[in-house]
């Protein structure tokens, strides 16, 4: 960071300066999807392969420009891997747009909410204020980002939910399926399948016995294939804005679709319950006759306060009414100026409410992981270096690597760094992940040491993660650890487990964040707590470093896993001993603190 503030600044601050060591240049990638294949000019400025990375190796055999990521995944065996090639370097002008940039999107309140656009009495957002590059920038990104942000959910919607959990609260899908078993395994599919629907049938008519009645004149359930298909797809575009719901029978719902999906089972049910994902983009596109006019909101400057997320750190009472008012102004009038025959102002409210959900989303977790790569800059200064070193050796505390202070530096820096960028893209990799998820594929049953499980590939998801890592290594001068990704593999059986695994990212930092903020809180208003303090670590900053020497030493120590192999520095092994260092909180000196601040456990429950 080239950040100049004080020790004591960074330790007690809620704010995140807007220059983050996270990344100077991130790469916003597109999927392969996204690229017109009918496009006659082929731009050499970007990867032949993946056509969403910039041209950084040029291969004189294939005559062919790669990304990194793509060239060392066509070349790494056979004829090929003799190939000959010409690192290209990028030019100032080509390199990645800042991750100002970036952050100003989702961090909109930031940027334009300072911009008053109803300042003066009768002025109308969008008019005192030309649209500058910056604010060019963000609409593009919002328009991209629109593919996949998912709607939220209507009144009518939100009843269907409460029918589909309440089926799959009963259901024993997995523990009939996911067994092994001499019955025909597709037998017992289509018998659980016709029993789930049969059970939402049931609570159908139960709640409504007029929609219920519908139901019950079409005899077979392929009948009422589209209604089925909606329910569950209500079901995942819930559970991706809401993480922390569904954690029970969210699994039963995704091998439900997913066994629906193979063909056979398909061909005697006569239908699946596979619906893509209803998105911002496909919504406003979802009319023909509109002739894209709803899609030019993503060209309006006012989208963006109406969209942004109104903090109330560091902002007086009277300032956050205003700036509610501000943003409920812009809500209003975007819905009028863009609500049709065909888009009404509650479709326009409901896309700009969706989008502000994305927004608040990605700051609710992002932030956290900011503000610790913040702290962690304090560890350069050499007299906190040598006073609370956070290097690690072999077997001392539990740890599998051995790093120096300064390594371990790096590789705290690179982790939280990759789970940062990870959290930008989390909704573009749930989406992703949809359809790896539930393509028509076939799996296998396997056991993974973890009980018998689903393994299947992610080739989507896969390439979207090197992408990633691509990102994040490039911004480092040396990767420190291994740069494995599992997936598909017993560590990481399919999708739903990888996005599992990320999603807790939030649930491990944001505990850590919360006690540091409250400190201070806590020791001004108990001096007998202060005195403690003092006498113990010297100061409450003494405390919040030891708090933070031990986070970041033994979150990040290669621990936690069962054996050698799934152990370590790869990909997955950072987030493995990270999870493994909150199951240890209780039993350091620091817990009784961490539980005067309102700590209950890393997963929102009493508990752990």
């Amino acid at each position: 960071m080239s950040s100049k503030r004080t020790l004591k600044q960074i330790l007690d601050s809620e704010y995140v300066e807007g220059s983050d060591e996270e990344a100077d240049g991130i790469s916003n990638a597109e999927t392969a999807a996204d690229v017109d294949d009918n496009e006659e000019e082929v731009d050499r400025s970007f990867c032949i392969d993946c056509k969403d990375m910039k041209t950084e190796i040029i291969c004189k055999d294939c005559e062919e420009h790669f990304c990194v990521v793509c060239f060392d995944m066509i070349h790494r065996s056979g004829r090929r891997k003799k190939h000959e090639y010409v690192k290209v370097s990028l030019q100032p002008e080509e390199l990645p747009a800042n991750e100002q940039e970036q952050q100003a999107l989702q961090n909109s309140n930031n940027v334009v909410s300072e911009q008053n656009p109803l300042a003066g009495d009768g002025a109308e957002p969008g008019v005192t204020q030309g649209v500058n590059s910056l604010d060019l920038k963000m609409l593009a990104m919002l328009a991209k980002h629109a593919r996949f942000i998912p709607m939220r959910l209507a009144p009518e919607e939100r009843h269907l939910l409460r029918l589909l959990e309440a089926a799959l609260n009963v259901s024993e899908y997995t523990d009939r399926v996911d067994i092994i078993s001499y019955k025909s395994k597709a037998k017992r599919i289509v018998e659980q399948l016709k029993e789930m629907c049969s059970v939402l049938c049931g609570l159908v008519i139960a709640s409504n016995l007029r929609t219920g009645q519908k139901l019950l004149e079409m005899k077979n359930f392929s009948d009422n294939a589209a209604w089925f298909q909606d329910v569950f797809e209500i079901g995942r575009r819930y559970k991706i804005m809401n993480p922390e719901k569904m954690r029970d029978t969210y699994g039963k719902l995704c091998y439900m679709i997913m066994d629906s999906r193979l063909p056979q089972i398909e061909e005697h049910m006569e239908f699946h319950l596979f619906k893509p994902l209803s998105t911002v983009h496909s919504f406003l596109s979802s009319k023909p006759e509109d002739r894209g006019q709803a899609l030019k909101i993503f060209e309006d400057k006012l989208i963006l306060y109406a969209t942004s997320q109104i903090s109330p750190v560091g902002k007086s009472r009277p300032e956050i009414n205003r700036l509610i008012k501000q943003k409920e102004a812009a809500i209003e009038k975007l819905a009028s100026k863009y609500s049709s025959r065909y888009f009404s102002k509650d479709d326009i409210r409901q896309v700009l409410y969706s989008i502000g959900d994305y927004n608040a989303y990605i700051n609710m977790n992002r932030r956290p992981i900011m503000r610790m790569l913040e702290r962690l800059e304090a560890f350069n200064n050499p007299t906190i270096a040598t006073q609370y070193p956070i290097g690690i050796q072999y077997g001392r505390g539990g740890a599998r690597l051995t790093h120096d202070h300064a390594r371990q530096m790096h590789y705290v820096q690179q982790s939280l760094t990759l789970w940062s960028v990870i959290q930008r893209e989390m909704i573009h990799l749930w989406y992703i992940a949809d359809q790896d998820l539930y393509n028509p594929n076939e799996y296998r049953l396997a056991s993974t040491g973890q009980g018998l499980n689903r393994i299947k590939a992610c080739p989507m998801l896969y390439r979207e993660m090197h992408n990633i890592l691509s990102e994040c290594r490039s911004k480092c001068d040396a990767w420190v650890g291994s740069s494995v990704v599992h997936l598909g593999d017993d560590a990481v059986p399919n999708a739903l487990f990888f996005l599992d695994k990320y999603t807790q990212v939030p649930n491990i930092l944001i505990p850590f964040d919360q006690a540091l903020m409250k400190i201070n809180e806590l020791v001004d208003n108990d001096p007998k707590l202060l005195e403690y303090i003092e006498g113990e670590y010297g100061s409450t900053d003494g405390l919040k470093l030891t708090i933070l020497q031990d986070a970041f030493a033994h979150m990040f120590d290669g621990s936690g896993a069962d054996n050698f192999y799934m152990s370590g520095s790869c990909i997955d092994g950072r987030l493995t001993s990270a999870w493994n260092h909150t199951n240890m909180i209780s039993k350091k000196k620091y817990y009784k603190i961490f539980l005067m601040t309102g700590f209950i456990g890393f997963n929102g429950q009493d508990g752990f």
